[in-house]
């Protein structure tokens, strides 16, 4: 069985079980003990410590180590830095070129360089690997330093079996398992009674060969190209991954925009894909998905679904927001963690996902189609409980389906999914019935292995960055063709991106698809009028439907039943008729959501002070990492508007790199 350590970074999630092991190392096929390479990011709790560990790792891979060279504090003879090398690094004095010893030297660049934290731990900060010349066998002595430069080195003979300890901060052992095949189960969706596959281990992540050494590749490098990268590991009693999570720098600068409405994708999990991933969706100022984080999970138990949630809200809370809605599958286990760990967040189910459903559940049943459709017209098109309660009695009475136990359980929980239930509820664009593409799509399918996912996963992400990038570029420099005179059109052309402006558009249509807007009851500044419309029905036919839409004159508050505001962001075309009634010519501010605004990203600021964070100190990294990363992207966002911006934001980052360089320097 192979055994795989990892460091973990510094986040930790205060509900995450970690095995602290001894030995970086990896167990090769013959049972020897190999070490496995430096990588950025890994930690030491001496600098004695991190010496020894990559002169066992050299020795293993055949080469000896020197120390290039060290930094002390001025006023003690305290170390604070050092660059450990390959002995070949280098080339003789011209002086010493003639003497009789024979050279050894070849300008080797292998080397880890290494410094003191804020955390009192070695960390190392830059690691190059490979050599320039063959590497000896697997049996050097092991040189140990003691006491400070300076100082005679003593030399320590180990054998195979007295390979040296060396202690690593939080390391981390996944176990690749050898696996044949890999079965996941999430909780059981509400009312179904199937029970968990037979090889299903819940305590443990399966893994096939060679997937773990894809995971400690992958991190690596990102660790190495992803200066805010960030993830968490979650293991087992015996040392065994048994769930993960992280975010790129783009998925933690998402977050501070895109995280108010989350969903939670279990689908891949759910459908029991070789790749056991959940995600974290939102969606942008151009109604394109966004990822917001990833996992891989054990199964779906209750503790795997609370440990990457509860892990995930670590990461949010630090960039202070915290979700006004959840979205998941329907599920069990996931209605009473979602409960737990987001006490104050509006938890929904998926409307599409109920619905994808409803072949499998119903499709055996006589009249079937039938029922499909006064289903389908129930859920989408009730506008007041009663008249979902109405039509739900008429189809069950009608097809004789009262002992149905899915559609039983559906309407008990109806109160999650039902669009009536939720009119108080802001999805901001992932309303419960539209369709929201996976980030993944077209790049993973069940059969697709863990190592091929890692593979394409940055494959991915950069389509989606570049479509962002293209909308971005296209709503400022395209201006929309207006259809109609109306005021509000003209308003909101200028500031809503290209998306989301063409479906405000077809609402300001639809507007002279409303042929009455008449007062029936007056309660001091609060009107409430009734909107006539010719909504589209069966086919084209066309059928009069009648809208309630509350106004307040003094406040210019405007609210309509059918909660399109909520839903979707933006007014509807019976609210938008009652404000022209009015003689409101520019709609209201609060009903122009600023993430649905063409410079959203480069205007907006996240509340710091909200989340504590406006005093970063020098220990706090991911608070640190947050807000550069967020003033950075602005210059970003300014940046690509021209050439000449182009232009001004690369030579700003030039000077800043070189100041912060020039900092580093004056402390060594």
């Amino acid at each position: 069985m192979k055994h795989l350590d990892l460091i973990q970074m510094e986040q930790v999630s205060p509900n995450s079980k970690h095995q602290n092991s001894e030995k970086p190392e990896l167990e090769s096929e013959n049972g020897k003990k190999e070490f496995v390479a430096p990588c950025v990011g890994m930690e030491f709790e001496s600098y004695d410590d991190a010496y020894n560990y990559y002169n066992c790792y050299a020795r293993e891979a055949g080469f000896r180590v020197r120390v290039k060279n060290s930094w002390f504090k001025r006023n003690s003879r305290e170390k604070y830095g050092a660059v450990l090398c390959c002995s070949s690094q280098g080339f003789k004095r011209i002086k010493d070129v003639n003497r009789l010893r024979k050279e050894t030297r070849t300008g080797c660049p292998a080397m880890v360089r290494m410094r003191l934290v804020d955390s009192r731990r070695w960390r190392i900060l830059e690691v190059t690997l490979d050599h320039n010349h063959l590497l000896g066998t697997k049996s050097f002595k092991s040189f140990k330093k003691t006491g400070i430069c300076g100082t005679k080195n003593t030399i320590q003979s180990d054998s195979e079996g007295q390979t040296q300890t060396v202690k690593l901060y939080r390391a981390l052992v996944i176990d690749s398992g050898g696996n044949n095949g890999i079965s996941h189960e999430t909780g059981r969706e509400l009312g179904s009674g199937s029970g968990p596959v037979p090889d299903f281990h819940p305590d443990r992540l399966n893994l096939k060969k060679g997937d773990s050494q894809a995971i400690y590749n992958y991190i690596c490098r990102m660790q190495l190209t992803n200066p805010n990268f960030f993830y968490l590991m979650d293991v087992n009693d015996e040392g065994r991954l048994r769930n993960m999570i992280w975010l790129d720098a783009r998925c933690r600068a998402a977050i501070g925009y895109f995280s108010d409405v989350v969903y939670f994708d279990t689908s891949y999990l759910s459908s029991k894909y070789e790749v056991p991933l959940v995600t974290f969706v939102g969606m942008n100022h151009h109604c394109q998905t966004v990822l917001l984080g990833c996992g891989l999970l054990s199964g779906g138990t209750k503790e795997s679904f609370s440990w990457v949630l509860k892990a995930w809200l670590t990461l949010t809370t630090t960039s202070g927001r915290v979700p006004q809605t959840i979205v998941t599958d329907r599920c069990r286990v996931l209605q009473s963690v979602v409960s737990e760990v987001f006490p104050k967040t509006h938890h929904r189910f998926s409307l599409l996902h109920i619905m994808k459903k409803v072949p499998e559940k119903l499709g055996g049943l006589r009249n079937y189609d039938a029922i499909k459709k006064v289903l389908l017209k129930t859920a989408y098109e009730t506008l007041k409980p009663y008249d979902f309660e109405t039509s739900w009695g008429f189809m069950i009475q009608r097809f004789g389906i009262g002992d149905h136990e899915w559609l039983r359980s559906l309407y008990e929980d109806r109160a999650w999914w039902a669009p009536v239930y939720l009119k108080d509820t802001s999805f901001a664009g992932i309303s419960s019935g539209d369709t929201l593409c996976p980030v993944f799509d077209k790049y993973i399918h069940k059969q697709t292995p863990l190592k091929e996912f890692l593979d394409k996963y940055e494959l991915a992400l950069q389509k989606k960055h570049k479509e962002e990038a293209n909308a971005d570029m296209e709503s400022r420099t395209v201006s929309p063709v207006l259809k109609t005179r109306c005021s509000f059109e003209l308003q909101l052309s200028k500031i809503y991106t290209r998306e989301i402006f063409k479906k405000f558009q077809v609402e300001v249509e639809e507007m002279y698809s409303c042929f009455s807007t008449t007062q029936v009851h007056v309660d001091g500044a609060v009107v409430i009028f009734l909107v006539k419309e010719r909504a589209l029905a069966d086919g084209s036919r066309r059928e009069i439907k009648d809208y309630e839409v509350l106004y307040n004159r003094g406040a210019v508050d405007v609210r309509c039943i059918c909660s399109c505001f909520n839903f979707n962001g933006y007014l509807c075309r019976h609210a938008l008729c009652v404000l022209n009634f009015n003689g409101v010519e520019e709609i209201p501010s609060k009903y122009i959501l600023s993430r649905w605004k063409r410079d959203y990203k480069r205007l907006y600021v996240p509340d710091y002070d909200a989340a504590g964070c406006n005093t970063v100190t020098g220990t706090d990294a991911v608070q640190g990492f947050t807000q550069l990363y967020r003033s950075a992207l602005q210059v970003v966002e300014e940046g690509v508007i021209s050439l000449d911006h182009y232009k001004v934001a690369l030579d700003t980052f030039g000077e800043c790199l070189s100041r912060v360089h020039n900092i580093e320097d004056k402390h060594e």
